[in-house]
């Protein structure tokens, strides 16, 4: 009877937490279309240049939610080490000119023909995989420093030292937050945990003291208008955007803050297009959508069959909507800015490719809820 119950719940949650990843998916094609196609038009001579690429990203994304649900949970955890130091090596070679493609100051993509692949979205994948792994292993050890609290902060050291290196931020910052939650839930030390955090800020401290444009952005976040042909220009090229959509928008594709007003508005600033275009009431929709993918998405995790599939689904929709969440609050002025995009919306082959093979695990966790009952 128990077992039918968590069956039944595990559905309840499973359909909704597809249907709105799909949902999401389809706003983000719009929208990329919308806020990107005279930008497109203008560099490239096609308008459809951003959507078409992303289509793309959607059919193999789609792919990798496949695969990732034909291949057996248990399987995944036993290669979880090799899939983490492969992915870890593929990133590594983003450091290195004759592997890696430089854009906005960053060597986050690696040249593969002629396409750029951004290693560092499947190896967050990979790292929470790793990391659920590694929770696993060390079920009984949780409380113990050495053995299991210290392994876990050398494989987020070396994440964010490579992070770092692109550098991308943003990822790390997401990455060391992801872990914190999952230590906490799987009930390691506390004081190890409030310890290590109060470590980090200092570090954190310093690495935005010697990097000036980092402290130029905290201090930009503060009074935008200190510089607004500036570095305050985008945030507030983007607050006019929403300020503009008022309660229902100006309506889809009749922004005009994407005619060269606001940049980046098809990749990390793509919800101020959204907000200026369907307003207060459809921005208010997919925040909405946000809040339930999160919902169901822990519903999920609880009903998992065992500790592993539990801890990468918690790690995932965690991950997920902490980008979400940043994203939403760098666009609205509430957070210094970050390259941090809108999860299934904002353009980036690669971080759609990792996102959707994400939820195809998670469906495949779920499905093992059912197969095991």
């Amino acid at each position: 009877m128990i077992e039918h119950y968590n069956q039944t719940k595990s559905n309840a949650a499973k359909w909704p937490f597809l249907i709105i990843t799909l949902i999401l998916t389809v706003i983000g094609l719009i929208f990329i279309y919308s806020s990107s196609s005279i930008f497109a038009l203008e560099r490239y001579g096609q308008a459809t240049y951003f959507v078409q690429r992303q289509l793309w990203g959607l059919v193999v994304g789609l792919i990798g939610c496949v695969v990732a649900f034909l291949v057996p949970s248990h399987l995944i955890r036993k290669f979880s080490p090799y899939l983490y130091l492969a992915v870890l090596s593929l990133t590594v070679l983003t450091l290195f000119s004759q592997f890696a493609l430089r854009m906005n100051g960053s060597s986050r993509w690696l040249k593969l023909g002629g396409l750029g692949v951004q290693p560092s979205e499947f190896l967050k994948l990979a790292f929470i995989i790793y990391v659920a792994y590694l929770l696993v292993q060390k079920k009984h050890q949780r409380r113990a420093f050495w053995s299991s609290f210290v392994p876990m902060l050398l494989v987020f050291g070396a994440t964010a030292l490579i992070l770092l290196k692109q550098p991308d931020f943003g990822l790390t910052v997401v990455l060391g937050m992801t872990l914190f939650a999952l230590l906490l839930i799987a009930r390691i030390s506390g004081r190890y945990l409030w310890a290590s955090m109060a470590a980090f800020i200092p570090i954190v401290s310093l690495l935005v003291w010697f990097k000036p444009y980092r402290l130029k952005r905290i201090l930009i976040f503060l009074n935008p208008w200190s510089d607004p042909q500036g570095a305050g220009f985008q945030i507030i090229q983007s607050l006019i955007a929403i300020g503009s959509g008022g309660l229902w928008g100006v309506g889809i594709s009749y922004s005009k803050q994407k005619f060269f007003y606001l940049p980046m508005q098809h990749t990390d600033f793509i919800f101020a297009i959204m907000a200026e275009e369907v307003g207060l009431v459809g921005s208010s929709v997919i925040v909405v959508l946000y809040i339930l993918w999160l919902y169901f998405g822990i519903r999920l995790a609880w009903k998992m069959s065992d500790e592993f599939s539990t801890f990468v689904t918690l790690g995932f929709v965690i991950l997920i909507s902490m980008q979400a969440v940043i994203n939403l609050f760098v666009v609205t002025g509430l957070f210094p800015t970050k390259g941090v995009g809108l999860p299934f919306i904002s353009y980036g082959c690669s971080g759609l490719v990792a996102n959707l093979t994400m939820v195809g695990f998670i469906m495949r966790c779920a499905y093992d809820i059912n197969s095991t009952n």
